[in-house]
């Protein structure tokens, strides 16, 4: 198990992931041919819309094997890595997201021109959420106004990590040619930018020697902070040897007291050996991370799980994939014990019996069969048929429930209907695949209108679901216009009372209840408490009273949008031995839920959305006066190069078709990027407009 490496490829979009993931699989023999992203060869990026648009939607992942290469590297075996390549898309962050849950360490890799991107910072948010150590890999040193200092410094300040200058590159633009190792005061120069081209092991370059001494020496001394033994021999003028500092820094790596840097460029073939040797040499093993946490079923009893084979079997489910050969693939990562394929496993979280068919190793798109997985691995799983994303898998004698894994809310909807009758039947298998898939993808029928609404993180997101239902289901459908996820809530207490009560011949129904409700602050969802004493409702009408509350909620009460954010007491009502029932407290509970909503001051939320513009200093005056006709908020500029870069918010109400609007303004030399921020009020005039269009 120390042998093994579960690391994930994350970062903007554009920056280089795939291309990186590429060169590691050319240089460790798993591909024998380089994949490139415009000829839409490449083996992480495999689905069709994936070569079309030259972007990564789903994450891919691989096996390989590595010897590291370099003089000094801290180990000479060979090393398997489980690669994901994963989306820079913010549409897409549902699968960064999984990933980083379940993986031991990162790789973030930056564009040399462009620094620390507003992606970046997500992605490196996320990865610190799941404290998933990592490296850093400057990328395309090679490019027009590629700056490895500045983005050392934007790493510094914008992501507020302790860099560890490793490699530093030898020339820039279109003169870089290789690196310096500063532990090892070696060079790496390569010959061409070829795949095969050879690199020459060497001194440091005559002009370099005085700021390779500079760096070196804040390295070792970065290095031996973080280590008392080294600390005092640095104090007394003691130069620690190569390996002592390789040590201390791996161990300062896993505990994210530092993170190791690289550069090059891996579109020229530059660099990404020294990258591999890094991976090996300072991420995690499943044996460096801390052991997995979980809870005992029905319970708030705490269970830990080590990486160990003789432990019973604990395994998270992270992702769903339908595979047109073998049906439905279950991803898995084994925290403990081993898996055989044929054998039954428990999951906690659904309490379900399943049944193993077949363990696959995933390379992309193609497989590899196994008989076995153990703990520490990350293997694909055939014939599972009730396990979603985020559920636990275990031995059923010992259950245990991992934490799962939390998605963002989607933003955007859009209305969607079959073509023809035939469509019809195959749109729901289509539509519910998918949702399986994917988390942050949600689907809704409105029952009045008998209208399906699909709902999702952007338009780019939508657009490419509808397409997938065409090329994989054969599903031919019509697209509304994208509409705005907007949601209900309230602003003050308020209490109200619902009493259905009918008689129709015969038994009728009676259900009375009281309720009272309050605001929560913002992103803090729904909670739901039971203040009845003394009887007043019966144990068993509970529930139903809750289950109208939330489909009420689910509603709206104003203007059809799902309300979000209250807290919710049920405090009194009666009941008659006779003629309630169920459906009776249910009607009650939703009856009292809309009158208590109605006097409490409600209000419509928008999502606002982060948006940052890269844009020509002679445009930024256009730029900046169209965002704030646009209710937009600008929260900054900042310089980078020759651009401008401007920070804002505004709400995705206002961004549609942006793109169009941007590139007229700026002769199309503008680029934006934006990602949900949080949700606010709508102002009073625009809020009349939607609820009179949803009353129509």
């Amino acid at each position: 198990m120390d042998k093994i490496r579960n690391i994930g490829i994350i970062a903007h979009i554009d920056a280089g992931k795939t291309t990186t993931s590429e060169r590691i699989l050319f240089y460790t023999g798993k591909s024998y041919k380089i994949g490139d992203i415009d000829d839409g060869n490449t083996q992480m990026d495999w689905m069709e819309q994936e070569k079309e648009r030259g972007i990564t939607i789903m994450s891919a992942a691989t096996t390989t094997f590595w010897t590291p290469k370099l003089p000094d590297s801290l180990y000479k075996d060979s090393y398997r890595i489980n690669l994901i390549d994963t989306p820079g898309h913010v549409d897409f962050t549902a699968e960064v997201e999984r990933s980083l849950r379940v993986l031991d360490g990162g790789v973030t890799v930056l564009d040399g021109e462009e620094g620390v991107q507003s992606q970046s910072e997500t992605v490196w948010r996320q990865a610190d959420k799941y404290k998933v150590p990592r490296l850093c890999f400057i990328n395309k040193m090679d490019k027009l106004g590629a700056d490895f200092h500045a983005t050392i410094k934007d790493i510094q300040e914008k992501l507020g990590a302790h860099t560890a200058i490793m490699a530093l590159p030898i020339g820039a633009e279109n003169m870089f040619k290789g690196v310096v190792l500063l532990l090892e005061r070696k060079s790496l120069i390569w010959e061409g930018d070829e795949t095969g081209a050879k690199y020459t092991l060497g001194e440091v370059p005559e002009d370099m020697k005085d700021e390779v001494e500079k760096y070196r020496n804040e390295l070792i001394e970065q290095i031996s902070e973080t280590d008392d033994g080294l600390l005092g021999k640095f104090l007394e003028g003691v130069e620690p040897t190569v390996k002592e500092l390789k040590l201390a820094l791996r161990a300062a790596t896993i505990a994210y007291k530092l993170v190791p840097v690289y550069s090059g460029s891996s579109l020229r073939n530059k660099g990404v050996q020294p990258l591999l040797d890094g991976i090996v040499d300072f991420l995690p093993s499943p044996l460096d991370v801390p052991p997995a946490e979980g809870t005992l079923p029905n319970s708030d009893e705490k269970a830990v799980r080590h990486p160990d084979i003789k432990e019973p079997f604990t395994a998270l489910a992270f992702k769903i994939q339908t595979d047109p050969h073998v049906g439905k693939l279950t991803y898995v990562r084994v925290y403990s014990g081993t898996l055989a394929s044929g054998s039954y496993v428990y999951n906690a979280t659904r309490d379900k019996q399943e049944r193993i068919g077949r363990l696959l190793l995933m390379h992309a798109n193609d497989r590899e069969e196994i008989s076995e997985a153990i703990a520490g691995e990350i293997v694909a799983i055939v014939g599972l048929k009730d396990t979603k994303t985020g559920d636990t898998l275990c031995d059923k004698d010992h259950p245990v429930i991992l934490e799962g894994i939390e998605f963002t809310e989607p933003v955007i909807s859009l209305a969607i209907e079959p073509k023809t009758k035939a469509d019809q039947e195959k749109m729901g298998v289509a539509l519910s695949r998918l949702s399986e898939e994917d988390p942050t993808f949600k689907i809704k029928t409105n029952h009045e209108t008998g209208q399906t609404l699909i709902a999702g993180m952007g338009e780019l997101h939508l657009e490419i679901l509808v397409d997938r239902m065409k090329r994989e289901f054969k599903v031919e459908a019509n697209v509304g216009n994208p509409q705005v996820a907007y949601k209900e809530t309230i602003t003050v207490a308020g209490s109200a009372e619902g009493k259905y009560i009918r008689q129709s011949g015969g038994r009728g129904q009676y259900g009375h209840c009281f309720l009272r409700i309050k605001p929560l602050g913002r992103s803090e969802g729904y909670k739901f408490i039971n203040s009845i004493v003394g009887g007043s409702i019966p144990k068993e009408f509970i529930s139903p009273i809750e289950k109208g509350v939330k489909e009420a909620m689910e509603n709206g009460v104003i203007a059809g949008y799902p309300l979000v954010d209250i807290e919710v007491e049920l405090y009194d009502g009666s009941y008659h031995e006779v003629d309630s029932s169920e459906v009776a407290f249910k009607i009650a509970g939703s009856m009292a839920f809309q009158s208590a909503v109605k006097q409490s001051g409600p209000i419509i939320l928008e999502p606002i959305m982060k948006l940052e513009i890269t844009t020509p200093e002679e445009f930024m005056g256009d730029v900046i006066g169209d965002v704030s006709s646009k209710r937009g908020q600008v929260l900054g500029t900042s310089q980078r190069g020759n651009v401008r870069i401007i920070q804002a918010l505004v709400p995705l109400a206002e961004l549609s078709r942006y793109a169009t609007i941007l590139r007229s303004m700026t002769q199309g030399r503008a680029s934006f990027y934006m990602e949900p921020s949080h949700y606010d009020p709508v102002p009073g005039n625009i809020a009349d407009k939607i609820i009179n269009k949803e009353s129509n």
